[in-house]
């Protein structure tokens, strides 16, 4: 079963990566293969917390949909387009720059799938504005996104599982991570212009048609915007809360979506027109498959093998883990791979006496994860769902144009990394 599994991801990911088959459809018919013979079975796939279909990702998806469909009808996001292509003075370097910081920003305190879903449109509107291609836009701000998602506790799900694991805090996060997110976020602020050489040139009339613009006449129903208000804050309450009032995002999300539905009063087209199905039904398949190598223990033990390589050495292991958890976790989503890694690491920290050195670990493990989604299309559920929409806008992204620049900035953000860590937990104690 376990050459199956292996088997059945491999093919799958070569032809999404090559995208000789759309995406969705591999991975539907990879999950509907490991099921057919017998790896997966219904309550492995339906039910089942290790390697089952990720419900709340899925719901949290749909909810936050919605609610962004409502929200579309309001103007918000013309009036957010025209208000940062104003402040940037019409120069397309300067809006990438400042969405990409809003984007990294929001991550800290979102999920950063929620925060894509709530900066896309804006992009798009302002790119059209401007009359240029959004693509290199939405890159750079799933890119910042995983980035800025991981310096707190909630700002990407593998940190959350980390820090259920280890015992870490949201102040232990935010001391531990946050200034190596600062650091990086520079680092990439100063990298954009190159990676998207060639990306900035504007018409000077469209530039000087977008400051004659009136940002407050976009909005076209202010009563439903103080009612999407009303309800965003709710439902980021809810986001905010969880410890409180013990409900999980995706059922905070789609109360509030039921909510703003019941009160929108708007027609059935109108809030699911942005619903990206094909999306998730993607998700559904690729939780299918990797839950296939979970069950037959293939993440289990390559996790094991990268453990056992680091001969007792706190160091090593450190840098080991950083490493390898940046290239896995391109490959596969990060949350499984951290959920399947987390009791290993938690094992080979138990033999550190540093305490500090400890926890040296459980950061590697957190930046590999979480920069790693950035390594290819589908190492992290953000990438995907802006994939999804620039499909839909009919501005379509590849699989290796978005690849290309992701592998680009996880060397880069990991090799920062390295030496971050070692200053920090290693040389000086």
């Amino acid at each position: 079963m376990t050459a199956v599994a292996v088997a059945v991801f491999t093919i799958a990911y070569i032809l999404i990566a090559t995208e000789r088959v759309h995406k969705t459809i591999a991975a539907l018919t990879g999950a509907g293969v490991v099921i057919a013979l017998g790896v997966m079975d219904s309550d492995d796939a339906f039910y089942s917390h290790e390697t089952g279909i990720d419900w709340n990702v899925i719901f949290l998806l749909l909810g936050m949909m919605i609610i962004v469909g409502v929200l579309r009808q309001t103007g918000v996001f013309e009036w957010a387009a025209i208000w940062a292509a104003k402040r940037a003075k019409g120069s397309a370097l300067r809006v990438m720059i400042l969405l990409t910081l809003i984007t990294a920003t929001a991550s800290g305190f979102l999920d950063n799938v929620t925060t894509i879903l709530l900066i896309a449109p804006v992009t798009m509107l302002v790119c059209e504005r401007l009359d240029i291609p959004p693509a290199p836009f939405l890159i750079a701000e799933v890119l910042a996104s995983n980035i800025g998602g991981a310096g707190t506790l909630i700002g990407d799900p593998p940190n959350i599982i980390i820090g259920s694991r280890a015992g870490l805090s949201f102040n232990d996060f935010v001391v531990n991570m946050t200034p190596i997110v600062l650091i990086e976020l520079a680092v990439f602020t100063l990298l954009l212009p190159r990676l998207f050489r060639g990306s900035f040139t504007v018409d000077p009339e469209r530039v000087a048609d977008i400051m004659a613009l009136n940002e407050r006449e976009a909005i076209r129903d202010p009563k439903l915007l103080i009612k999407c208000a009303v309800v965003l804050a709710a439902v980021f309450a809810g986001f905010f809360g969880q410890p409180l009032f013990h409900l999980e995002p995706s059922l905070v999300a789609l109360l509030g979506a039921g909510a703003l539905v019941l009160i929108s009063g708007l027609p059935q087209r109108d809030y699911l027109a942005a619903v990206e199905w094909e999306t998730l039904l993607f998700f559904a398949g690729l939780f299918v498959m990797i839950g296939a190598l979970v069950k037959t223990g293939v993440i289990g033990r390559l996790a094991k093998y990268a453990t056992e390589l680091t001969g007792g050495n706190a160091l090593v292991a450190t840098m080991l883990i950083l490493v390898v958890s940046a290239v896995l976790s391109g490959v596969i989503d990060n949350i499984p791979y951290v959920a399947t890694m987390s009791p290993l690491v938690a094992q080979l920290a138990a033999t550190v006496g540093n305490e500090s050195q400890a926890h040296a670990l459980w950061w590697a493990l957190a930046l590999g994860a979480d920069f790693g989604g950035n390594l290819t299309a589908v190492g992290a559920s953000a990438n995907v769902v802006m994939l999804g929409i620039a499909r839909r806008s009919d501005h379509p992204i590849s699989f290796w144009e978005f690849t290309r620049k992701g592998i680009a900035v996880t060397v880069v953000t990991i090799v920062v990394a390295a030496p971050y860590l070692w200053l920090r937990y290693f040389a000086f104690v």
